[in-house]
């Protein structure tokens, strides 16, 4: 694991600054303490910091193929590196080192941009080929590892995280004002855009390819497969082959030169991969859990139960709401955006633990939405199974009366009520979008000063377009959709967080060979009845606890909104209420004191709406306004204190 960075000048003839390229590649120093390495050639300049993993003594980067006329800089893990490594030496190719690096390189030297598609494994990297005076920027097929991108008048810059790019002086920190819809509906951005004005990633499963002599040019060589596996094949059939092929890639997931362990929730996800894990190591394997002293909000009990069953050798931490809130600004700092998902900060709280004792853990990310394990999945599906005849039968007028007469409801009865197909329209927009949706439009429409801005786009169109570009009915949609877009979102989560306590994380489920099999499983297989992961549950029966098989879901929750309501409160008033926040233009200052007042009276649940606002404004202070880390906010024991 590494973290990388670049800048190729448009003109052949100009030079990159050495300077630059160091001032890029030292800011991120937490991606890779073990190294460094910088090459300058003409109007490239390649930079990286090195976390060893795979041969930690020859693998330095930048790497050079046998003529020193192809460069690489890379950030990730190809699996079968080895089993590509003899074709290419028939070849001719003479390897100088073990690792996968390298085989990237000779790989690229014989089928140029379309070795990405030989590639098993998690990636992004760069290679300058100065012979065609090329550089080929690339990216894993669902987005594991991030890479960023920015082109101005005169040079393309590029980086594994956005501030090294704006650690090059060339792209001045201002805000993406397009994406706030977005970010209010989802908490994140889907497409290519970020909250950097001018600043873009590369999706998943891309290319990106300059030379002087063909310019730009991007290129999808992904795609997730739309054909469904129709046949008659029964439930435990399909069950048994998922098995196989999940220990396949397990397996394969333990290619280290150092220490490697597991982050255990306790759900079936993590405890499947403990037990697949168990028996392919000859020591005991490390596990690692984190949980709040909050017992609403700690599924430890489950963790040590799963590690329990396979001998594991385990660890945890637990996190107090003032380390949490504490730990927040540097960690908006280290993923760059808004942080969207509170559950990010347990993350970077279990990757320091993790540290101490292996440099690379297995996680479960990606088993949800390939298996359709999270709640609003069995909503929606249920919601449209019952919608159907309510449409069909009752005309829009008395419809509309009885969105009307939700809206009267008790509080605790209008949230679940506005959430069935009594109060939605049918189609994925309102049943999976907006249903779902942090700020729902007409609440955008009351909160934006500018409410043009929701003009001049729809906040849900990635997704949608994911959705509408699936096959099969509902469910394999959703699961498409949230593949391309929602996990992707996970996944930076997911690299960031270890990252910035310097722990390479992979993820088995998300095996490019895996996830082309489960998406062409029907959801009937998945969903069944009420039951999530039902093809998931057979195929770990025999290996993972009863009482883990059986649990109800409960997604790893911070129950922010509660910390917000009592001793926290004083983090709402100064990053959402508070005069900075206020001055920014941003938010009608009267929907922002109704929203923080009905959470803090109780009368309205609005925890995952305030943290939003919370977190745009932290970045906006780190990023725009230059503030240090350190001072974004007063220490929340002084805040509890002034709260009484």
């Amino acid at each position: 694991m590494c973290g990388i960075v670049g800048i190729a000048r448009l003109n052949p003839r100009e030079t990159v600054d050495e300077a630059r390229v160091k001032r890029m590649r030292d800011v991120l120093r937490h991606r890779g303490p073990d190294g460094e390495g910088l090459l300058l050639d003409g109007p490239v300049g390649l930079g990286m910091r090195r976390l060893a993993i795979v041969d930690v003594v020859g693998g330095q980067q930048p790497m050079a193929n046998e003529d020193r006329t192809v460069w690489i800089v890379y950030n990730g893990e190809v699996y079968n590196h080895a089993v590509l490594r003899p074709g290419l030496e028939r070849r001719g190719h003479t390897y100088a080192t073990r690792s996968d690096t390298e085989t990237i390189l000779h790989l690229y030297e014989e089928e140029g941009e379309r070795c990405v598609e030989r590639l098993q494994g998690m990636f992004a990297f760069a290679i300058w080929d100065s012979v065609r005076g090329r550089l080929l920027l690339a990216r894993d097929r669902l987005g594991i590892k991030p890479l960023y991108y920015a082109c101005t008048d005169g040079e393309l810059l590029f980086a594994s995280e956005i501030k090294a790019i704006l650690a090059a002086a060339a792209v001045r920190p201002a805000l993406n004002q397009a994406v706030i819809p977005e970010f209010l509906a989802a908490g994140f951005t889907a497409g290519p855009e970020t909250f950097f004005r001018g600043v873009r990633k590369l999706l998943p499963g891309r290319t990106l390819s300059w030379s002087p002599a063909e310019g730009f040019a991007e290129r999808r060589y992904w795609r997730l497969p739309r054909d469904l596996d129709d046949s008659p094949t029964p439930l435990e059939e399909r069950a048994r082959e998922v098995r196989v092929r999940l220990e396949a890639a397990v397996g394969s997931h333990l290619m280290s030169d150092v220490p490697l362990g597991l982050f255990l929730s306790g759900g079936i996800d993590s405890s499947g991969l403990a037990a697949l894990m168990a028996p392919m190591v000859a020591a005991p394997i490390r596990t690692f859990a984190v949980g709040f002293d909050d017992p609403e909000a700690n599924e430890l009990a489950y963790a040590r139960l799963a590690a329990r069953s396979v001998g594991a050798e385990h660890r945890e931490v637990v996190v107090s709401p003032s380390q949490f809130f504490d730990a927040l600004p540097n960690l908006v700092w280290h993923e760059d955006e808004p942080i969207a998902f509170p559950s990010s900060v347990a993350l970077y709280f279990v990757s320091r633990l993790a540290r101490e004792h292996v440099k690379v853990v297995l996680t479960g990310e990606g088993a949800d939405e390939l298996f359709l394990g999270y709640n609003r999945y069995r909503v929606t599906a249920w919601n449209e199974r019952l919608g159907r005849p309510y449409w069909a039968l009752v005309p829009p007028p008395p419809r509309k009366k009885v969105r009307e007469l939700i809206q009267r409801l008790p509080t605790s009865l209008r949230r679940y009520a506005g959430r069935t197909f009594l109060a939605l329209e049918p189609g994925s927009r309102s049943l999976f979008y907006e249903n779902f949706a942090a700020f729902p439009l007409a609440l955008q429409a009351e909160l934006l000063a500018n409410p043009g801005l929701l003009g001049d786009r729809d906040p849900y169109a990635e997704g949608i377009g994911c959705y509408e570009d699936g096959a099969g009915g509902t469910l394999e949609r959703m699961s498409h959709a949230d593949l391309q877009t929602y996990l992707v979102e996970l996944l930076m989560k997911q690299d960031q967080m270890s990252m910035a306590a310097s722990v390479e994380s992979r993820v088995p489920y998300l095996d490019h060979a895996f996830v082309e099999h489960v998406t062409a499983i029907p959801g009937q297989f998945k969903l069944r009845g009420w039951q999530t992961k039902a093809v998931l549950r057979a195929a770990l029966r025999d290996l993972v606890p009863r009482e883990i098989l059986t649990r109800r879901k409960m997604g790893f929750p911070v129950p922010v909104g509660r910390w917000f309501r009592g001793p926290f409160w004083p983090v709402v008033e100064e990053l959402v209420l508070g005069p900075r926040a206020i001055e920014r233009g941003l938010f009608e200052p009267s929907v922002l004191r109704r929203l923080a007042e009905e959470h803090r009276a109780g009368t309205a649940e609005h925890g995952a709406r305030l943290w939003h606002l919370a977190n745009l404004e932290i970045w906006q202070r780190l990023f725009l306004d230059g503030d240090d880390v350190a001072g974004v906010m007063p220490p929340t024991e002084a805040r509890c204190e002034s709260s009484g």
